[in-house]
């Protein structure tokens, strides 16, 4: 059938591209955001259609975030950084020398990112009402599961503080949620400077996990712009009703034509972090202690059993061993699959319950990068099954993966080059190669397990300036995108 103008319009031709590891060149067609032709380069029937010389660049499916804290990760771009703080006296000298002459304490200072698992002094209440002066300061840890304030901030929120100085787990959720309570078109303005930088790293899509009732803020913001990528909007436990009463389930499309948002797992947390040593786990830590099971393993079957009645696919928060036994016995229990996230912690004999359940594990390969120190001093002995991507991928689980930003960069390159050489590119050894991923399985498990563009595909798409299969590690680390496309629509276009 001759194609219409209508057709001609909406068609767009991608030439000379490549697939990772080949040679020969093809031409791409996509009509109406759909691949709809692969055929060879000159192929005759381009006419009429908008032609994109790629140049022999390589084109791969685009790229997935299978677990962000959107909101939160725009916030950190326009808070006090506080990662490469070594000590706890080093992180209040950072906030310090912030304040002098920008804090008249009216507003409120936050930083963020601190990671005191492995410091060798501890944060005290004390130490931060010196370094701030009575200006209301408050820090959130790099997990997000802890809430480091001074007095004047505590007075401020009405909260409760011992010596420490330290809020954990909900209490320090929901000081995080307060903190974040700035006007929508601020936030809204930040997010889609995000969505943007996102874009250009080939990022087509993010499972968002903000702790909200995200459906309704995605809609907000997809109707005011947003379009730099696709979003499944997460729903909490507290939240279900409601949802389950709108007629939401998972994967229901929410912003009609426009195809970029869809209702997202039920997110449940049944345990803490590793930096904040809550993380539960089948033997103690070495100042004591198991760490926090939030939810039992009666309430988390409860809990997956509505999910299975309502059309929700679970993903259940398990850090610890002990909280991925406790989810894998309530999948059991439950006869429904879904998802764990981090899974960072496993014992042996449960990894082949993955596969076996039909689970995804949604990990976050760049913490193995940021959390060794913490692992080899919280975790001895047992690093070895310690973020255990190929003991994961070997017993049948699908691999999902993400950033859990703003815990670690949204930038997928980073996750996937810590899964193929556990290390970064410093010079320091490799930590427990023995599960390190192929470059095509961390690919695979960035694209939802799309190995290759196929006919009939969203033409959701990432051209990249090198081939990931062949260029040197510390190319691959910080890969350079010529351009992305949405459903053929390019969200980001570079040099091309």
């Amino acid at each position: 059938m001759p194609a219409t103008p209508a057709d001609a319009a909406n068609h767009l031709v991608l030439a000379s591209a490549r697939t990772p590891g080949g040679t020969a060149l093809y031409d791409l067609h996509v009509t109406n955001g759909v691949v709809s032709r692969i055929t060879p380069a000159g192929t005759p029937g381009n006419t009429g259609s908008r032609v994109v010389d790629l140049d022999g660049r390589c084109v791969i499916p685009g790229l997935w975030d299978e677990h962000v804290h959107m909101t939160q990760w725009a916030l950190a771009a326009n808070r006090i950084d506080l990662s490469g703080a070594a000590s706890a006296r080093e992180a209040a000298d950072v906030v310090g020398a912030s304040l002098s002459g920008h804090n008249d304490g009216v507003l409120t200072t936050v930083g963020v990112g601190f990671r005191d698992a492995a410091w060798a002094d501890i944060p005290s209440l004390e130490l931060l009402d010196g370094a701030t002066r009575g200006m209301p300061t408050a820090l959130l840890s790099h997990d997000l599961h802890c809430v480091w304030l001074n007095s004047a901030a505590a007075r401020r929120y009405a909260v409760a503080v011992d010596a420490s100085g330290l809020l954990r787990e909900e209490p320090a959720f929901e000081l995080t949620r307060e903190l974040g309570k700035l006007p929508e078109a601020v936030v809204d303005a930040w997010v889609r400077e995000s969505g943007q930088a996102a874009a250009a790293r080939g990022i087509v899509g993010i499972v968002d996990f903000e702790m909200t009732c995200n459906p309704g803020v995605w809609l907000r913001r997809v109707a005011g712009g947003f379009d730099s990528f696709r979003v499944d909007a997460s729903v909490y436990p507290q939240d279900l009703a409601r949802a389950t009463a709108e007629g939401m389930r998972t994967g229901q499309q929410l912003d009609g034509g426009a195809g970029l948002l869809r209702v997202g797992p039920l997110k449940v947390l049944i345990d803490g972090s590793l930096n904040t040593r809550t993380a539960y786990c089948v033997d103690p830590y070495p100042h004591g202690g198991r760490g926090l099971l939030t939810v039992s393993e009666a309430e988390l079957l409860e809990l997956l059993v509505r999910a299975r009645e309502s059309g929700f696919v679970p993903a259940v928060h398990a850090i610890g061993d002990g909280a991925n036994e406790v989810a894998l016995n309530a999948f059991a229990a439950a006869g429904i699959a879904g998802r764990i996230e981090h899974a960072q912690l496993v014992r042996g004999q449960d990894f082949a319950r993955f596969g076996e359940l039909g689970l995804t594990a949604s990990v976050q390969p760049a913490h193995v990068l940021d959390d060794r120190d913490a692992a080899d001093t919280n975790w001895s002995g047992r690093t070895d099954r310690a973020f255990p991507l190929r003991s994961l991928l070997a017993a049948g689980a699908t691999l999902a993966f993400g950033s859990d930003a703003p815990v670690a960069p949204l930038e997928p390159w980073t996750a996937m080059s810590a899964a193929t050489t556990r290390a970064r590119q410093d010079g320091r050894e490799p930590w427990h190669p023995e599960q390190a991923l192929t470059r095509q399985e961390a690919l695979t498990a960035s694209t939802r397990g799309r190995h290759r563009i196929r006919v009939g595909d969203p033409a959701d798409l990432a051209v990249l300036d090198g081939d990931p299969l062949a260029v040197s590690d510390g190319v691959f680390a910080a890969m350079p995108v010529a351009a992305t496309l949405v459903a053929g629509r390019f969200t980001f276009r570079g040099g091309i």
